[in-house]
C-alpha cells in the first residue's frame, strides 16, 4: 500500500470478504482518517504517497474494521442531523432511522420559538435531545440515562454542539431521578427481543452496550416502564414521542392505550418501517 489508489483498491477488498456493505466507501473513510486527508481529495489524487506511520495507523484500523468493529467507535464519532456527535462504546450509534423520531416532533410543534421543556429518556450520546433542541432556540432540556459514561458522551456533545446551557443530564433508572413536568417527553428505549441479540449484524450484537438494546423475551418491557410513569412527567397539553422497533406498532399502541394514552401519530422511516410513535393525552 504505497499510494492511496493501492491502499483503496486493498482495503476495500478486506471488507468486502468481511461481508462490509459499501466497502469501497467505508475504505475510502478509514484512509481519509489515517492520512488526515478530506474524502474528496482520498477520491481524487490516488497517486498520493503513504508514509511508514500513517501505513502503520490505516492497517491497524482497517483491522478493527474487519472484525467488525462499527465505523463510529473506531472514527469516534458520527452525524446525525446534519450535526457531528461524538461516539463510544458505551453509546449506541446515532442511526439515520433515528431522525423520525426528531421530524415527527418538530411537525407537532407549532411554534419553533417557544420555551418549551423536553425529556430525553435514555438519553445516549444525546443526538435526539440536542437535535430537537439546536431546533428549537429556546427549549431548554433534560437527559437521563442510567449510565454514567453515556452521559460524560452526552455532556460533551452538548459542550462540542454548544449547547451545554439549555441540556442537562441527570443519571436516573427511567423516572427515578426525574423531577418536575414536561413539555415533550422522547425515547428509544432498548426494543430488542433478548434472544435475537445474537443474530443482529455484528457491529450491534458485539460491540454496543446491551444494557442499551435489549428489553425482555417480547422486546416491550421498557416501553411498558416507560407508559406506566409517563403520566407523571407530562405536561397538560404535551406529548410523548418513542422510537419503535420493526412490526412493534400494535404492541406499544396497546400497551399505551391501556393506560388511557390517545395514538396522536406514527412516522415510518424512509425504509418504510414504522419507526416513530407519538402519543397524548384525551
Amino acid at each position: 500500500m504505497n499510494t492511496v489508489g493501492e491502499a483503496l483498491a486493498e482495503i476495500a477488498g478486506l471488507l468486502k470478504e468481511a461481508g462490509i456493505e459499501g466497502a469501497i466507501g467505508e475504505a475510502r473513510l478509514l484512509i481519509s482518517e489515517s492520512l488526515g486527508l478530506s474524502v474528496e481529495k482520498v477520491l481524487g489524487y490516488p497517486e498520493i504517497s503513504i508514509q511508514l506511520e500513517q501505513s502503520k495507523r490505516l492497517k491497524g484500523l482497517t483491522v478493527r474494521r474487519v472484525a467488525r468493529e462499527p465505523m463510529s467507535h473506531i472514527l469516534g464519532h458520527r452525524e446525525f442531523w446534519s450535526l457531528d456527535f461524538k461516539v463510544t462504546a458505551d453509546t449506541l450509534t446515532p442511526r439515520p432511522d433515528s431522525e423520525t423520531l426528531v421530524e415527527a416532533v418538530l411537525e407537532r410543534v407549532k411554534n419553533k420559538n417557544a420555551p418549551l421543556s423536553l425529556l430525553d429518556l435514555g438519553t445516549g450520546t444525546g443526538c435526539l435531545l440536542l437535535s430537537l433542541l439546536h431546533e428549537l432556540p429556546n427549549a431548554q432540556g433534560v437527559g437521563i440515562d442510567k449510565s454514567p459514561a453515556a452521559l460524560a458522551v452526552a455532556e460533551e456533545n452538548a459542550v462540542c454542539l454548544d449547547l451545554k446551557d439549555r441540556a442537562e443530564f441527570k443519571r436516573s433508572n427511567w423516572f427515578s431521578n426525574v423531577e418536575g413536568r414536561f413539555d415533550i417527553v422522547i425515547s428509544n428505549p432498548p426494543y430488542i427481543k433478548t434472544g435475537d441479540l445474537a443474530s443482529l449484524e455484528p457491529e450491534v450484537a458485539r460491540y454496543e452496550p446491551e444494557i442499551a438494546l435489549t428489553a425482555g423475551d417480547d422486546g416491550l418491557d421498557d416501553y411498558a416502564k416507560i407508559i406506566e410513569g409517563l403520566g407523571d412527567v407530562l405536561a397538560l397539553g404535551g406529548f410523548a414521542a418513542f422510537e419503535l422497533g420493526m412490526g412493534q406498532t400494535e404492541a406499544v399502541s396497546e400497551l399505551a392505550g391501556a393506560k388511557g394514552w390517545l395514538i396522536a401519530d406514527v412516522k415510518k422511516d424512509l425504509g418504510g418501517i414504522e419507526r416513530c410513535l407519538v402519543i397524548e393525552g384525551h
